[in-house]
């Protein structure tokens, strides 16, 4: 459809209306108008699926999705688009799933939005054969617990992850365990190395952590998902395996019947 023969009024009406929505992040062409043309990213993020869609299969008939921090929709539409049964869209930001609801009902898609964090997919009470979880874990302060409660209450068949990541992209060998002197290996530009921000990283207070790649990669298979593909330099493929033994950091404190008298 022409923008001129949008039934909303004309490209010069959903122009006003996507104007209305935003500041956008996702930069998408609806009915040919783009909702953020000058953002800093170009053709975002559509220049990053570009990267990794062919890892997706191209036929979701039958199989449900949930889109963790949906933003303005552009992956929940894709996987609609691809045939997907059931598709969830799950955002904190009532703007952006604003966004998200006017995208979908541009683009003819059927896709269900709720407003909540990734710390409530429990309350969801259901798994999903693809979950996404995409530029997110960096704007988290707890990013480990995100993932874990990902891979025990939704996650079903796939994962698909991605995150910014900044230091080495190379991964070095880590042994099982270190004497208590041994201060070398974290020293290894490759060693997982999770990056804080106290204050911002471009402008933005929300990022809170970045990982380097090895660190991504250990984190996901900390919490229980094994890497099956790595189709782009920030998106990893992963499925549901068993979460390794966690480390006794501090034993835990004794249940109320064995505390001393």
């Amino acid at each position: 459809m022409r923008p001129e023969e949008h039934p909303r009024g004309g490209a010069d009406a959903l122009r006003r209306e996507i104007e209305a929505l935003g500041p956008w992040f996702h930069n998408m062409n609806l009915d040919g108008v783009w909702t953020a043309p000058e953002h800093f990213l170009g053709d975002y993020p559509a220049v990053k699926w570009r990267g990794f869609a062919d890892a997706i299969p191209a036929d979701l008939t039958g199989r449900s999705v949930l889109d963790i921090g949906c933003n303005g929709g552009f992956y929940a539409i894709e996987m609609k688009r691809r045939g997907a049964a059931r598709v969830l869209g799950l955002d904190s930001d009532e703007r952006y799933l604003a966004q998200a609801r006017f995208a979908a009902q541009v683009t003819g898609q059927d896709i269900a939005f709720v407003q909540g964090s990734v710390y409530d997919v429990g309350s969801l009470g259901e798994r999903f054969d693809i979950v996404l979880f995409m530029g997110v874990l960096y704007h988290l302060r707890h990013p480990l617990l995100a993932l874990d409660l990902i891979r025990e209450t939704v996650a079903g068949d796939l994962l698909v992850f991605q995150s910014m990541q900044r230091g080495a992209s190379t991964v070095a060998p880590v042994a099982e365990d270190y004497d208590f002197f041994a201060t070398a290996p974290f020293a290894e530009p490759g060693y997982p190395k999770l990056h804080f921000i106290e204050h911002r990283y471009s402008g933005d207070p929300t990022n809170w952590w970045v990982p380097n790649r090895a660190c991504t990669e250990a984190m996901l298979r900390a919490s229980g998902f094994a890497i099956v593909g790595h189709p782009e330099e920030e998106v990893y493929l992963c499925r549901c395996a068993e979460k390794p033994e966690p480390g006794a950091v501090y034993p835990a404190p004794p249940r109320a019947q064995e505390m001393p008298a």
